[in-house]
């Protein structure tokens, strides 16, 4: 049978054994000790009674008139167990008296003076007048056990009310001597792989805490090893942006140079590749960039800002009214990223640009709670393919426009801030559209995701 795997049951088991066991010793040594001293007490009240009724029984004997030897049985004043019995014989063993409940039978012929036993009693013998008057005192072995047993439940009963209190003593000691250990559980069991804070364990005991200093060390170097691919991503999207950018500059200059038909369509066509190139190495940026680093921070922003100023931004190449943004007046606050955020709102955004209705707005809504809601005109997409929408370079329609992973970016930035993105079609209130929505304000401050 194998033990409780917990420190804390491991712990009450190993202790509570030891103290039932301990318990138990002391019980049974305790049972022991007493049995011996009462034993004692008994022999000696024996002894004194013998001792004390000899002389007395001898004044009456010696008194009695000449030749009355006659036996002479003692009455009892009222009725009562008596507990000592006794008889006084001559040398010959001829019975001279007796107490009122002495059995003959119990008492052997008389073997000296000293202590005794039967089957059935403790004996005490003594003699006077050079062993001419012998007196024997008996106790019942019985009522002997009787007494000791009594006294010995008299001591085992509070014993057996002071072990579950023990028990339980022991059961708080351990866990208030674990809490530290159960809050280092606690922070552990709550909290998701993307979660990379140091784990508090300034209250840990000796024999633990190297072990969180070294889980901390080992987060710092992730920690540290996400913010460098972090910035690898940062770098790399803007090198390439610079060689696209010339590469795109020298298309457009030959359509412009070339007197060719043929030649200015190949520049037309080498620049429409750019175009994408430029934008699928902008996507695959942003997608290494949820994938890979720290999507919360330990300080909270203001959603609204973030969100006027992307939207701002998108809508300098939109024509009027094409983007509408509705915020709320209270501020939302989040510790999202606000690159992260800005990163999610815009391929939400243009997702909606591009596969909307071109003559519909494409409607922007911040919740009080945090609830970002972007949503379009347009045909409904089909269920099976709502499904499919947020895997990678997945397309919801035929045109073959767009990198297929505009959603799965935001699918990846929404899970790893700890929110979900949630795709209908159609939309709410209405019978055709798309409406995409993520939960932005849902996470704590400093939860160093």
């Amino acid at each position: 049978m194998k033990g409780p795997r917990s420190l804390q049951g491991r712990l009450l088991l190993s202790l509570g054994a030891v103290l039932l066991v301990f318990w138990i010793g002391a019980a049974w040594a305790t049972a022991v000790l007493l049995r011996h001293e009462i034993e004692e007490v008994f022999d000696s009240s024996l002894q004194e009674t013998a001792q004390r009724l000899l002389p007395l029984a001898v004044i009456d004997i010696v008194g009695r008139e000449d030749g009355d030897t006659v036996s002479q049985r003692l009455g009892a004043i009222r009725s009562h167990d008596e507990l000592f019995t006794y008889v006084v014989r001559d040398d010959k063993g001829k019975i001279l008296l007796r107490s009122h409940a002495a059995d003959l039978s119990t008492f052997p012929p008389y073997g000296g003076a000293g202590f005794g036993r039967t089957a059935t009693h403790r004996l005490y013998s003594e003699e006077a007048l050079q062993g001419t008057i012998r007196i024997t005192v008996a106790k019942s072995l019985a009522h002997q056990d009787a007494v000791i047993r009594e006294m010995q439940m008299g001591l085992g009963l509070p014993v057996l009310l002071v072990i579950p209190a023990a028990f339980a003593a022991v059961a708080f000691a351990v866990r208030h001597s674990t809490r530290s250990l159960r809050a280092f559980r606690d922070q552990l069991e709550t909290r998701s792989e993307k979660d990379l804070a140091p784990v508090a364990s300034d209250d840990l005991p000796s024999e633990v805490a190297p072990l969180a200093a070294s889980m901390n060390a080992l987060l710092e170097r992730l920690r540290a090893a996400f913010e460098a691919e972090r910035g690898l991503a940062a770098n790399t999207s803007h090198e390439l942006r610079t060689p696209l950018a010339g590469a795109i500059a020298q298309a457009q200059r030959i359509q412009r140079e070339t007197a060719e038909p043929q030649t200015a369509q190949r520049g037309a066509d080498i620049e429409a590749t750019l175009k994408r190139l430029t934008a699928r190495a902008e996507r695959l940026m942003q997608l290494a960039r949820a994938e890979g680093g720290r999507l919360n921070l330990d300080r909270e922003s203001d959603l609204r800002n973030i969100l006027d100023v992307v939207i701002r931004d998108m809508s300098r190449n939109e024509p009027a009214g094409r983007i509408l943004l509705n915020l709320p007046d209270t501020p939302v606050m989040s510790a999202a990223d606000p690159d992260a955020v800005g990163i999610l709102c815009r391929n939400l955004v243009e997702n909606a640009l591009r596969h909307g209705s071109q003559s519909s707005p494409v409607e922007v809504a911040l919740a009080p709670d945090g609830l970002l809601t972007v949503s379009n005109d347009g045909p409904v997409v089909p269920a099976e393919t709502l499904a499919r929408l947020a895997n990678r370079f997945e397309r919801g329609g035929t045109a073959g426009r767009g990198n297929g992973i505009g959603l799965s970016i935001v699918s990846t930035i929404a899970d790893r801030m700890g929110g979900v993105l949630t795709l209908r079609s159609p939309r709410t209130g209405s019978q055709t559209g798309f409406e995409a929505s993520v939960r932005l304000a849902s996470l704590g401050a400093g939860t160093g995701t």
